[in-house]
């Protein structure tokens, strides 16, 4: 069987793309991945398997651009992918992601219906009526339907199609549970880290504003220093916050060593295309035993404070930095641990049930 994955980003910021290229077993299937790579920078695409064959698309786009800049990009992005579809001669499609879904939908829903995955993981413009009952269609006509977030369901049928839970979790993030336990560097400040793609210049304006020159706390982020970013450090310095520090790109396994010098993971975000998100950084701080900090009317913010896992705080707030420091200092730590283990059982148990389910797809399709 010949599938093609459709990816919208480059493979080491598509970690998802493993749950899905981990379970076809490339003896018996013939396997192609469309990536888009944004900043046209190399890619070590080494840990695939080699009979992999991958198609890069490169143009140069920053994340943070404004949409209207990004339509044309956008374009050229589908116009890649609608020649990989018309001439490939596939079985099978994995979208990973909404929008290249939304690009080439009306390739999908006339040729390949029953015939694709639909990874539904960001929410965006489905206000509009056009995109959101494209969704719709995406999810109604596709094998199987998945969510990276529940919250996500609400965009989804509720009837016609299963829709599973994959979760945003990296599975090699397991084996180095317990390095923190072991290397923990100790400090006398809190450490709040935010590592991934640093956004919402505003919203990090305000937290910025509420514990930097704030002695009892450091700041750090851990990501590309693109525009946002950029705008964030030069904010800090002009403020004269100190505390503050912006370390640049990173890889996946770095997140090993940050767990390691942090206190608090900074997982707080605020607009319409984050409010039902699960971001990689939920799973960390479950995963490494960490307390994590989110903002309130966020589904992170209400899943980490039901489950013991975390607070959500708005920096809108005047005791925004008094009130992290009380709630740190009073932390069980034993208790806040068992908290993490009872999250992360459940969330395990949904992501072990979602591969079961691909592997016996995959297998059905084969032995046809």
């Amino acid at each position: 069987m010949r599938i093609l994955v459709l990816g919208f980003s480059k493979m080491k910021f598509m970690p998802y793309a493993s749950f899905y290229i981990d379970r076809i077993d490339c003896n018996i299937n013939e396997v192609e991945v469309l990536y888009w790579n944004r900043d046209r920078k190399e890619e070590n695409l080494n840990r695939y398997d080699s009979r992999i064959r991958f198609h890069e698309f490169s143009d140069y786009m920053q994340d943070s651009a404004p949409y209207a800049r990004k339509l044309f990009h956008f374009y050229r992005y589908r116009s890649q992918a609608l020649k990989l579809l018309k001439t490939g001669g596939f079985d099978f499609v994995i979208v990973l992601h909404t929008l290249p879904g939304i690009l080439v939908s009306d390739y999908l829903l006339k040729n390949f219906a029953g015939r694709y995955i639909f990874d539904y993981r960001d929410s965006s413009f489905e206000h509009i009526s056009f995109f959101g009952k494209r969704v719709m269609q995406l999810s109604l006509a596709s094998k199987l339907t998945f969510v990276s977030s529940d919250a996500f369901r609400r965009f989804l049928p509720s009837s016609g199609v299963p829709v599973i839970t994959s979760h945003n979790i990296l599975e090699d993030s397991l084996n180095h549970r317990d390095d923190r336990i072991h290397a923990f560097k100790a400090s006398p400040k809190i450490r709040i880290a935010f590592w991934g793609f640093i956004r919402h210049a505003d919203h990090n304006k305000k937290i910025i504003d509420r514990l930097g020159k704030d002695s009892r706390f450091e700041l750090h982020y851990y990501g590309r220093k693109q525009a946002v970013a950029k705008q964030l450090e030069t904010y800090a310095k002009t403020n004269g916050a100190d505390n503050v520090f912006f370390h640049g790109e990173y890889n996946p396994e770095d997140r090993y060593r940050f767990a390691c010098c942090t206190d608090i993971i900074h997982n707080s975000y605020w607009d319409n295309n984050t409010r039902f998100a699960m971001g990689n950084k939920y799973y960390d701080s479950v995963i490494f035993r960490i307390p994590q900090l989110t903002m309130p009317g966020t589904y992170m913010g209400e899943r980490c404070t039901a489950n013991g896992t975390g607070i959500a705080l708005d920096p809108a707030s005047a005791d925004y930095a008094d009130s992290i420091w009380q709630w740190f200092g009073n932390i069980d730590r034993a208790q806040f641990e068992n908290c993490c283990d009872t999250d992360l059982d459940a969330i395990l148990k949904e992501y072990n049930s979602g591969k079961e389910l691909l592997n016996n797809l995959f297998n059905r399709i084969i032995n046809k």
